[in-house]
């Protein structure tokens, strides 16, 4: 009996659990913290830069202007968004609505679509008025 295979209950594994929203807003939610960190660092910059003088600034300038700026600054803006949305999510979970299956998804897929287009709708906003 000393060889015997000790018998221990086995956790549950991937294959067991179906994938849900929930799950994947898990992982949206630490990539957009991950995105709010170096949006963070930008942000940082451009106060930097404003305080030091007008050529850290134009320095500044030539980094949010550029294509790859101007993506930063979109991922930071959706990021903000996202975790807004979610903060109010979770608002509504703690005041005991939507605990549901069916209405928790719901909310989840609408803290995923929501972001989307408030952020398409204040860039677009920002390029109409004339943001360079």
């Amino acid at each position: 009996m000393a060889n015997a295979p000790v018998q221990r209950p086995l956790s549950p594994h991937l294959q067991i659990y179906r994938l849900t929203l929930s799950m994947i807003m898990s992982g949206v939610h630490r990539i957009t913290g991950l995105a709010l960190c170096v949006g963070m660092v930008v942000l940082t910059w451009w106060l930097l830069a404003a305080a030091t003088g007008q050529n850290a600034y134009a320095t500044f300038e030539v980094f949010s202007t550029s294509w790859i700026g101007r993506l930063v600054l979109f991922g930071f803006s959706w990021a903000l968004i996202h975790h807004l949305v979610g903060g109010i999510r979770y608002f509504i979970w703690d005041l005991g609505y939507g605990l549901e299956p069916e209405e928790r998804e719901w909310l989840v897929l609408a803290n995923l679509i929501t972001p989307i287009i408030l952020t398409v709708l204040l860039w677009a906003v920002l390029v109409m008025s004339g943001m360079r």
